[in-house]
């Protein structure tokens, strides 16, 4: 976001996305900027499943991203980070005020088959971390924590729950902001996705609709708007 001299907002998302932004208006660039080279961005870990490799080309200029990573005896194939901060400014930087500080933090894995039992620990898992990673300030706007899983299919009872799922969670009645928990579910080869209404990362897993990364930029900083 930039700032306009009556006083608008001015905000920096961690890490860097101005690449992302700046690949989309150029179209021999287009393929490049969906299926980044590793060897461009050596800090990007590398994925021998090219389903979440692909997702994680979607990502890399907007999350800090990590793999296998282990989190209350739950493996995750993929980890990623968000930070957004945003704030108020009138005519320069300087006089800023309104400060805000947004995040998520975002688990993916694969898994045989998906029930609405492994859904529940998963959300009880979010609560748990949410107790232990939030510290509540008047700074702190959101944080959200997003469980994604890469199945074979999706059955009834699995696509109901998620569709009807929504998890907010005030902090000192608001004052020192909210964290909420998202849920997505995807089988890739059957390009089917569910994922709950407030999950809007779920497009990057999506990869037949072709999503651009402009778009999901655009989307992240929306959410410090809400």
């Amino acid at each position: 976001m930039t700032a306009d001299a009556n006083g608008g907002e001015a905000g920096r998302i961690e890490p860097d996305a101005t690449d992302a932004v700046a690949e989309d208006g150029a179209d021999d660039a287009s393929d490049a900027a969906a299926e980044p080279d590793t060897a461009t961005y050596p800090d990007v870990p590398d994925w021998d499943d090219e389903y979440v490799d692909r997702v994680s080309d979607r990502l890399l200029f907007n999350y800090d991203l990590d793999r296998d990573r282990h989190v209350r005896g739950e493996r995750f194939t993929l980890y990623g980070e968000l930070h957004i901060e945003s704030h108020k400014q009138f005519f320069h930087e300087a006089l800023s005020y309104g400060h805000h500080e947004s995040g998520e933090h975002l688990f993916v894995r694969r898994a045989d088959r998906v029930d609405v039992a492994e859904l529940e620990r998963l959300v009880d898992l979010g609560h748990r971390l949410a107790d232990e990673w939030i510290a509540p300030n008047e700074e702190h706007y959101s944080t959200e924590f997003t469980f994604a899983i890469a199945t074979d299919t999706i059955d009834p009872d699995t696509r109901s729950f998620v569709e009807g799922f929504t998890d907010r969670t005030l902090l000192k009645y608001g004052y020192h902001g909210h964290y909420e928990i998202n849920l997505v579910v995807v089988a890739p080869e059957r390009e089917d996705i569910v994922a709950s209404r407030n999950a809007d990362i779920a497009d990057a897993f999506g990869l037949w609709d072709d999503a651009d990364s402009g778009g999901l930029l655009e989307r992240l900083v929306a959410r410090v708007r809400r």
